[in-house]
């Protein structure tokens, strides 16, 4: 009789250890992944095991967005649980505004207005909170949210693996990486493969106590790059399948692509998937994967035009940087144990996850840190949601081809908001993802009501304004034009053709296997 009193006792003790203990985080953020990179999401042509293993254990949300359709400002929002207007990081940090911009890009009729250019000291991100309720937390990679003195050590993390001032990686995808944060290791390692490496010894190291690691890769970010094994693989894929005549059309600005067929990208996101991959396994060998919160997602759109021109986000319209769904439209999972797999299309956005991750975690916060986000706990369990509307704010122009804009999401039409016209555009995303039809001028009323709301928020955060650019000149915006049209969409035709030739080879150990437009 005693001994089974013991055993009871033991057993009732072991399931309140069990209620009680605290669920873990692991945040896996990926850059410029776009909404149709991957397997699960679309993609014939990329291949994505891991992160399809993930989606199909989680709640994927078919209606995921950035904060914005650039990185730093959405990164921004996904540690404040703010709108990019709010922490007032709303360009990439290192963005050119003002005079210094006009005089440069004399072809464009606004100035960008200058922006917060690291993330703000002030307030309490998600990790300092994590941290703040004794968990360890933990960042691997891309930070780009400011330069010494505030990177991740100083907004709450208590190590910091690689994440520093650059946005892109400096030394490329293998090592030497010339990173501060990062020593190097041996020659040719893989850089995804490394920050996941990293990413598991302290899930190892830690698996005792609660924890928040953010697991934010570099890839697939240009320079594009892979190795010869994965290039020949998707090179072999591509031709398998046959080439379209074309791979680039012209946008508004700039060229974009319109196939998905770079095996040298190909390769990046395989190489990240491989990282995603030993990071889940040792979840499991571990025995925490059923006690760790796990979310993937991008902080932007796929980039599509400027940059790389790695991708096509087709069905949706653009690419990083751009105002429509490609520059916004994201991967968005959340794995949580005890919920079950799902797929919803309730909109949500970068700035959701402080609030939702904070409740699953059963952390309280506090009542002076002002959140823009909404918890998306009823969304994954299915129990209701309330509609609100999205509200976008990039006053900037991307270096991929975006323009200016404002933009609100309501149910199923997004206005886009055009500060060089001041006019807008209004689409139906249920009937038309890849925003070709303009029902403005058909719905006039539409438009004024969703203009005023826009508006009444804008003014309500003080946003800031571009103003008109005094460099402006027409004949440079012409030789601008010329200059795409004749010469750079004929190169990327060219170099698209080039990367899938028997004998390309872009340098002699492979490594820096992007090529040059």
């Amino acid at each position: 009789m005693i001994r089974i009193g013991i055993s009871l006792m033991c057993l009732i003790l072991l399931s309140c250890q069990q209620e009680t203990k605290k669920l873990n985080v692991l945040f896996i953020l990926a850059d410029d992944l776009g909404a149709h990179d991957l397997s699960f999401a679309g993609s014939e042509f990329y291949e994505s095991p891991n992160i399809d293993r993930l989606a199909n254990q989680g709640v994927i949300f078919t209606n995921g967005y950035a904060a914005a359709q650039v990185c730093s400002p959405s990164r921004a929002s996904i540690l404040t649980g703010q709108t990019t207007i709010s922490h007032g990081v709303t360009d990439w940090i290192g963005a050119e505004t003002g005079y210094a911009w006009g005089e440069r890009v004399p072809y464009t009729k606004l100035l960008p207005p200058d922006y917060q250019h690291q993330l703000p000291a002030s307030d309490i991100t998600m990790p300092e909170l994590f941290q703040m309720k004794g968990y360890k937390t933990f960042f691997a990679g891309k930070w780009h949210l400011g330069s010494q003195g505030s990177w991740p050590e100083d907004h709450g993390f208590d190590v910091n693996v690689g994440g520093w001032d650059y946005g892109n990686p400096k030394g490329g995808y293998f090592s030497p990486y010339d990173n501060p944060n990062l020593t190097d290791g041996s020659p040719g390692e893989n850089l995804s493969m490394r920050l996941a490496q990293e990413t598991a010894g302290f899930i190892r190291t830690n698996k005792g106590e609660p924890f928040f690691a953010m697991l934010s890769f570099y890839a697939v970010h240009g320079p594009i790059q892979t190795t010869r094994e994965y290039w020949e693989k998707y090179r072999n894929k591509a031709l398998e399948v046959g080439l379209d005549s074309s791979g680039f059309q012209m946008e508004r600005r700039l060229p974009i692509r319109t196939v998905q067929d770079n095996a040298i990208y190909a390769g990046l996101i395989q190489h990240m998937d491989d990282a995603v991959g030993l990071v889940l396994d040792e979840l499991e060998s571990q025995g925490l994967l059923e006690h760790t919160v796990v979310i993937f997602t991008s902080d932007n759109g796929g980039v599509a035009s400027g940059d790389a021109y790695s991708t096509t986000n087709s069905p949706l319209r653009g690419g990083k940087g751009y105002q429509w769904e490609g520059g916004i439209r994201v991967p968005y999972v959340i794995k949580v144990p005890g919920v079950a797999p799902a797929i919803v299309d309730y909109p949500v956005s970068g700035q959701d996850f402080y609030p939702t991750i904070c409740a699953l975690a059963g952390l309280e916060i506090p009542a002076q840190k002002p959140l823009d986000g909404v918890n998306l706990e009823s969304a994954l369990r299915n129990t209701g949601v309330k509609d609100r509307s999205l509200v976008w704010h990039y006053p900037h122009y991307g270096n991929q081809g975006g323009d200016p804009v404002s933009m609100l999401r309501k149910g199923r039409y997004k206005l886009i908001y055009y500060w060089e016209t001041n006019t807008s555009e209004l689409y139906d995303l249920e009937d038309d993802i890849g925003e070709q039809y303009d029902l403005a001028p058909d719905q006039p009323e539409m438009v004024i009501a969703l203009e005023q709301e826009l508006f009444e928020y804008l003014k309500g955060k003080q946003a800031k304004m571009p103003e008109p650019n005094p460099f402006y000149s027409a004949e440079a915006l012409e030789r601008r034009q010329t200059y795409v049209r004749e010469k750079l969409l004929p190169s990327l035709e060219k170099n698209r053709l080039k990367i899938l030739e028997d004998n390309f080879q872009p340098n002699e150990d492979w490594w820096g296997s992007t090529t040059k437009d």
